[in-house]
């Protein structure tokens, strides 16, 4: 039975200038695992967010306002207090994420919202260590260089990871001195707009943190408006170019972390169970609904039949279930859309004469309108199939076999998308030779999906460009001043 929800859900309005302000029109926000509307949310206009832009801009620029007057360790320690309330509300945040979004609510507890803190502790921290350097050029002149504050960032999340896509943004940005205007995904919006609460509870300045809710048309008027300087985006590939289409007409600055379709090669020496488990979780974490999901399973042709078995046997104990549910592994698709879109691809899979061997149905779980989908493993699956080179996002599994690791790594760049990619093996000398040849933003060695806030992430080719997390990520939220002194 699907649990009823105990968190208060409020209409969603718009934030702009430290104020909840409504507007006109109006969507749904719908929980995936009942099909039912959570409540109502704003759809923000082109005016609106001209609104949001100028709030930002007005506390960006005003040297005698709160945001300016702030010292770096201020900053810090209220991006600090934003990360406290955030763990005092950790539950509250969880069940919202997993009612809006559908993932398991064990995912949400105990793996996202961690995450969240620590990531704005992180930067909290680096709000005190962006700085310049002095150059030693001539005996008669003084040159140095300054980081300062990009200005205005837009960011817009996707609906996968709410709040921790947001957080990976939003840290940086705040710890570098910008001011926000930031769009959540239309389908959850909820986390964001509770983080807008909390954020005026900090003590976050009036216009510094501005959100407006809604869909493509207010994604594409955040990216159109000559005052946001920079646009930071986390979605699909396909989105990502119009918004760098858009952004070349005011020139703003694009950070984007874009599709994937990651190779998981588990080689035979490896420890088999181990990467069984590996497997699994690097696909059915998050429904697969996870832009680095090791979607693409190259296994060597001699463990291939023992291996492909103990898959079936671990995805078949993950149904899916009620998302409240501590004990659920396996949550709702995030829309009525996107499971169709899963299926379709399903139907291809098999189409194209791949082998379905585990899942691949709509499950109905307590009689419900709710989005679920089995886990699903294709076998027999060759590199030039869709369902190998195409993103699914989904709980959708192509395993294909190789002989050697000249072919497996020829196999597994033979795609358009570079983000991430894993090795398994006990041969250390192997891993590190094809983890270098791997054209991708980030490669596990004997485990999958692991991510700290001290490391970037990030894609190459069609994943995009930029990194996020770590300390590479300042730079994208700072401009470099060269300063020259005449001591003549």
């Amino acid at each position: 039975m699907i649990q009823a929800t105990k968190v208060r859900i409020a209409p969603g309005r718009l934030l702009i200038a430290g104020q909840w302000v409504d507007g006109g029109k109006k969507f749904d926000t719908v929980n995936p695992a009942t099909g039912e509307v959570l409540t109502e949310i704003v759809e923000a206009c082109a005016q609106d967010v001209d609104h949001a832009v100028g709030a930002a801009r007005k506390a960006f620029e005003d040297r005698g306002g709160p945001w300016r007057k702030m010292s770096t360790s201020e900053r810090g320690r209220l991006i600090w207090r934003l990360a406290d309330l955030i763990e005092n509300h950790i539950d509250e945040l969880a069940e919202l994420e997993t009612l809006d979004n559908g993932k398991p609510i064990f995912e949400s507890r105990y793996v996202d919202m961690p995450m969240v803190i620590d990531v704005l502790r992180y930067y909290a921290g680096w709000a005190t260590k962006i700085h310049g350097e002095t150059v030693n050029t001539f005996e008669t002149a003084f040159t140095y260089t300054l980081r300062e504050p990009v200005g205005v960032v837009g960011l817009i999340i996707p609906w996968n990871f709410p709040l921790l896509l947001a957080s990976w943004k939003l840290g940086p940005a705040l710890a570098c001195g910008c001011t926000v205007v930031l769009k959540p995904a239309e389908q959850t919006p909820l986390t964001t707009l509770r983080l807008g609460e909390l954020a005026i509870e900090a003590g976050v300045p009036a216009g510094v943190l501005n959100i407006v809710t809604g869909g493509p048309e207010t994604g594409k008027a955040m990216v159109r408006h000559p005052g946001i300087d920079k646009i930071a985006f986390t979605g699909s590939t396909s989105v990502g170019k119009e918004i760098m289409r858009g952004a070349a007409e005011t020139l703003k600055r694009v950070t984007l972390e874009l599709g994937g379709k990651s190779p998981n090669i588990v080689f035979a020496d490896s420890d088999i169970d181990s990467a069984v488990k590996g497997a699994i979780n690097g696909i059915f974490y998050g429904k697969g609904e996870v832009c680095n999901a090791g979607s693409r399973l190259f296994v060597e042709n001699k463990i291939q039949e023992e291996f492909v078995e103990k898959l079936i046997g671990r995805a078949k104990k993950m149904q899916p279930a009620d998302p409240l549910d501590p004990k659920t592994r396996m949550g709702a698709i995030v829309s009525q859309e996107q499971m169709q879109t899963v299926l379709g691809y399903i139907e291809a899979g098999k189409q194209e004469g791949a082998k379905l061997v585990s899942g691949g149905n709509r499950v109905s779980v307590d009689g419900g309108k709710g989005y679920f989908i089995e886990p699903t493993i294709f076998a027999g699956v060759s590199n030039e199939m869709r369902i190998a080179q195409e993103e699914i996002f989904g709980p959708v599994l192509a395993t294909l076999s190789f002989d050697d690791p000249d072919q497996v790594i020829a196999q597994a760049n033979q795609n358009p998308y570079g983000l991430a990619a894993a090795v398994w093996t006990r041969d250390v000398r192997k891993a590190h030779a094809v983890s270098r040849q791997l054209k991708a933003g980030t490669v596990w060695i004997n485990t999958y999906g692991l991510m700290d806030a001290s490391l970037p992430f990030g894609g190459y080719k069609q994943s995009g460009f930029g990194r996020e997390l770590g300390r590479h990520a300042i730079a994208h939220y700072t401009e470099l001043k060269t300063v020259w002194l005449n001591l003549g």
